[in-house]
């Protein structure tokens, strides 16, 4: 096998793990939405007022 063939599987793979991660942090997620920026789940049931 040609070292170039390796280095294309290689990143291919790391490419499905990147993919399935981010699938599964936005199915995990129960607050909020599916872009995981963090700001749907902040809670703001009780604000200060200054």
């Amino acid at each position: 096998m040609d070292i170039q063939l390796v280095a294309i599987f290689i990143l291919f793979a790391l490419a499905l793990l990147y993919v399935g991660k981010m699938a599964y942090n936005s199915m995990k997620s129960k607050a909020g939405c599916a872009s995981n920026c963090g700001k749907c789940s902040a809670d703001f049931s009780n604000p200060e007022q200054k």
